[in-house]
């Protein structure tokens, strides 16, 4: 305080100090906040922007949202309606009963979904990616590979279709994605990995569905008929059922392979139903061979002009007491293994019309093998 020693000798009190000292800060203060004209801009120190964080996004996220960009299109939301009658007016109605998952498989209307989707349906409505909806016709579907094919009147450019896989060139622990509506959710994703390959799953016909995908991409009620892609959105494979308490997911899902799909689909398409070259016999019901203690598939009778009867098979005879007495019981085709006649049909149809197979058959006590010309089904 020595600027103003005669402050001090006039014998100011100290309160009278105080506001000096305050007053004179204040000042110094003021004088220490303006511009120096001729300070250079250089020096000024610039207005720092609050640090924006860069989003990090990985190469599997990118290949998700690709995935989905461009599968998402292509799949389709479908409804089973059927008739139910009010139990006071006597009056039918239509109402929705559930719902799943399809996809386009070609851009003239064919839409592809599982046949338990739309067993038992009065209608279905199909409705697409751009919420467009359609009442669907029922072309054809296969029980036996719980497949069905549906045919909706929408233009072309509304139609996307999937490109398709190889469900031969699959690995355990190949990355997949899964596009449904699990819940009524629609255009859900879910991603996983292939836990399992040629697995066995039971159809709606009670046969096995074999080579069956299992994967752990959640799958729930509402997925069923969807697709699961690869990692470059290609099908290869339809979710069909899942393994879980309650009817959820439980990380344990199955796809019918996009294989299957190539073979029957077409043929659907073009007759209503599935084409499986035949042998020309007919075969005792499982559950009878069992209760004669066979092993095999026992040949009930042989069309005469079918290539069984051309190749010698025998079927069941009467002895003249009214006994039966067996003839062939198929046990091998083409080597493998037949054990029933799920066994016989899934050896079978690997094969086409014309194709001749290698059947053993046990004959009382002899081992016979036959040359057997497939036919195509009357």
């Amino acid at each position: 305080m020595k600027v103003f020693p005669h402050l001090i000798q006039r014998g100011l009190r100290q309160a009278d100090l105080r506001a000096v000292t305050v007053l004179l800060a204040g000042l110094l203060s003021v004088a220490g906040c303006q511009k120096d004209p001729h300070e250079s801009p250089e020096n000024v120190e610039p207005h720092m922007a609050p640090p924006v964080t860069r989003q990090v996004i990985s190469d599997d996220e990118e290949n998700n949202v690709q995935v989905f960009k461009d599968a998402a299109p292509s799949v389709v939301f479908i409804t089973n309606r059927q008739l139910r009658r009010d139990r006071f007016t006597l009056n039918v109605f239509e109402i929705p009963q559930g719902s799943g998952t399809g996809f386009v498989w070609s851009r003239n209307g064919y839409v592809v979904t599982n046949a338990h989707v739309v067993e038992g349906a009065h209608s279905v409505v199909v409705t697409l990616f751009d919420q467009s909806t359609w009442v669907a016709r029922l072309v054809g579907f296969s029980l036996d590979k719980d497949l069905a094919v549906l045919k909706i009147e929408a233009p072309p450019e509304k139609l996307k279709p999937l490109p398709l896989g190889h469900s031969d060139t699959l690995e355990v622990g190949r990355k997949v994605l899964a596009i449904g509506n699990p819940f009524g959710l629609d255009s859900t994703l879910t991603t996983g990995v292939i836990s399992a390959l040629g697995r066995e799953i039971s159809s709606p016909s009670g046969r096995k569905i074999r080579g069956v995908i299992q994967t752990d991409a959640a799958i729930n009620p509402g997925n069923s008929g969807g697709p699961l892609l690869n990692i470059s959105g290609e099908l290869v494979g339809v979710n069909t059922a899942i393994i879980g308490p309650g009817g959820g997911s439980a990380g344990i899902g199955f796809a019918t392979p996009v294989n299957t799909l190539r073979k029957v689909v077409p043929q659907l398409i073009e007759h209503g139903v599935e084409i499986r070259p035949v042998l020309g016999v007919g075969v005792m019901p499982d559950h009878l061979a069992r209760r004669f203690g066979v092993e095999g598939v026992i040949v009930m009778a042989v069309h005469p002009k079918g290539g069984a009867a051309e190749a010698g098979i025998k079927g069941v005879k009467q002895d003249a007491m009214g006994r039966l007495l067996l003839g062939d019981v198929m046990i091998q085709v083409d080597g493998r293994r037949v054990g029933n006649s799920d066994d016989l049909l899934n050896a079978i149809e690997q094969h086409k019309p014309g194709d001749i197979v290698t059947v053993q058959t046990r004959r009382g006590n002899q081992l016979l093998t036959f040359r057997v010309r497939l036919s195509a089904p009357e």
